[in-house]
């Protein structure tokens, strides 16, 4: 443990004796201790040292040491630095051999509330501003694209098109299956007071092909295709092959965003339909086995509740929300910075961008549909 204690030799001389371990890992050394005794002697003229006693050390001593001289600096005290080991010493010189720039401290100031609430709005502004300039570019590739000037490779396309199609199956499965359940279990125990338990196969199925086999698809494929987006043209750009492409005359927007835009933007409305199903089952499986209706009145129940134009505007959206997705992924890996903590503040930040956008743009369709009667 480390230990210091102090000496006063001729009424001008001020003897520090170290001794024990001086180690980080037996904690900070004890510099106010020091602070106090210098400040307490007023006919202070000399600091000396004294480490016989003085055990294994690594840095932690010398933030005292280089507390002490600062003082006896500011105090026009001289420092006789003899008694420590040679390579206290040495370590000592090369930490004083270059002063301290006069301002390199700078306090940290709490930015008022006002101003922490313009930052934000301006970044909030920036980033909408971005999300429309990548909106604006999009539509000029899909304009090359439409008129066979696109260049981008077809095998990225098709393993894309696996990533969000087949390969998400397994999650949209279990989490639309569950929100199936949840909705028809909320909604039996209320009907069930007024002996409408059949009307459930009604509120899942309306539900789920309307908002939520759609929204919650694309919040699902939001946190794991939009990050994996954003996380691969991050590292991307960490390593300079966007650069690359740039240089060798191949646009990223075509090469990397269009691709995947076109494949989220293909699975999407698949695996909302999968996603309606699954809904429609997890509803199924509640009014079969707590509500003991069959199998078949269920199903006739929720055909005769949906029509098409339920289906089709659940589809509608989810084609819209995997724009928003594909968008928001490239966007942030597109804007990430070139270090690794900067690729993953990329994939988390595409995340919440994307889940927002589809919020915002659920809202938006609910109350175009409302006016337009669907």
């Amino acid at each position: 443990m480390n230990q210091v204690s102090f000496e006063r030799v001729n009424n001008d001389i001020l003897l520090i004796r170290f001794a024990g371990r001086w180690q980080l890992s037996g904690g900070l050394a004890p510099s106010g201790a020091v602070e106090r005794e210098l400040q307490a002697f007023p006919s202070l003229a000399r600091v000396a040292f004294d480490a016989r006693d003085l055990g294994d050390w690594d840095s932690s001593i010398l933030t005292v040491l280089a507390r002490v001289s600062g003082l006896c600096r500011q105090r026009q005290v001289a420092l006789d630095a003899d008694g420590l080991p040679a390579g206290i010493h040495r370590l000592l010189d090369l930490a004083e051999a270059v002063p301290e720039r006069v301002g390199a401290r700078i306090a940290v100031r709490k930015s008022p509330v006002l101003e922490r609430i313009g930052t934000g709005a301006i970044g909030v502004a920036d980033s909408v501003t971005a999300m429309l300039a990548l909106l604006g570019d999009m539509t000029v590739t899909f304009v090359r694209l439409f008129g066979m000037k696109a260049r981008y490779r077809a095998s990225d396309l098709w393993l894309l098109i696996q990533q969000c199609g087949a390969q998400a199956l397994p999650i949209v499965t279990l989490v639309t299956f569950l929100v199936g359940v949840i909705l028809a279990f909320v909604g039996a125990v209320q009907l069930k007071q007024f002996g409408a338990q059949i009307y459930v196969a009604d509120l899942v199925g309306i539900a789920m092909t309307r908002e939520m086999g759609a929204m919650m698809t694309a919040i699902i494929m939001a946190g794991r295709t939009g990050a994996a987006f954003a996380a691969q043209l991050g590292t991307m750009k960490v390593t300079q092959e966007i650069d690359a492409l740039a240089t060798a005359g191949f646009s990223p927007m075509e090469f990397l965003v269009l691709p995947r835009v076109i494949a989220l933007v293909l699975m999407m409305p698949l695996l909302c339909l999968y996603a309606d199903l699954m809904g429609v089952a997890g509803g199924a499986a509640i009014g079969v086995g707590m509500l003991h209706l069959s199998w078949t009145t269920y199903l006739h129940q929720t055909a005769d509740a949906i029509t098409l134009t339920d289906v089709a505007g659940g589809v509608f959206k989810s084609a819209v929300y995997g724009v928003l997705v594909a968008l928001a992924g490239c966007l942030r890996g597109l804007q990430s910075g070139n270090s690794s903590a900067a690729v993953g503040e990329a994939a988390t930040s595409a995340v919440v961008t994307g889940i927002v956008a589809i919020i915002l743009a659920c809202g938006v369709f609910s109350v175009v549909f409302y006016v337009l009667g669907i």
